[in-house]
């Protein structure tokens, strides 16, 4: 999707912040944010603090922040303050994967996204990069090293994940 496209475009396309928007148009690096460490992989109120640290972390580094998730069937990338606060402080926030994305999006639901549904939507708004704070399914025990299918569903692609751990 082109980020200049009207937002009545094509059904269910990514609609994007005004300031990813012209992170884009002017060529600035945009980092995508999954969301699902925001809703379902820490406790509140430390999740919504988390949320802007990693925000404040992209803009430090000289990056726009472009958090993704689906509210009322709608895949959002870049989340205003209200949004952000929506997806950390609400218990019915689903957790989507990029198979979940068609139901949720024809149901009008909301879900936090994970690392495929996150490079899933990145890369239809034209996102090349994201970070997050490590990839689900992904297992050190045992003999050898597993994945799951559902990480590597969207791999190879052309986004590129960071994943960084302290």
């Amino acid at each position: 999707m082109s980020p200049t496209a009207p937002l009545g475009a094509a059904p269910h396309a990514p609609v994007l912040s005004a300031e990813v928007r012209a992170a884009l148009a002017a060529h600035r690096p945009v980092v995508a944010l999954e969301s699902t460490i925001i809703a379902h992989g820490l406790p509140r109120p430390r999740n919504l603090r988390v949320a802007g640290e990693l925000e404040e972390l992209v803009r430090a580094a000289g990056a726009v922040p472009a958090t993704i998730a689906v509210l009322d069937g709608t895949p959002r990338i870049g989340l205003d303050k209200a949004q952000l606060e929506r997806v950390a402080q609400d218990p019915e926030m689903r957790k989507l994967g990029h198979r979940d994305l068609a139901p949720a999006l024809a149901a009008g639901a909301s879900g936090a996204t994970t690392v495929s549904a996150t490079a899933f939507l990145a890369a239809r708004a034209g996102l090349r990069v994201f970070a997050t704070g490590g990839l689900g399914g992904v297992h050190r025990a045992g003999p050898r090293r597993r994945t799951s299918p559902r990480t590597c569903d969207c791999w190879p692609g052309p986004v590129s994940p960071w994943s960084v751990r302290g």
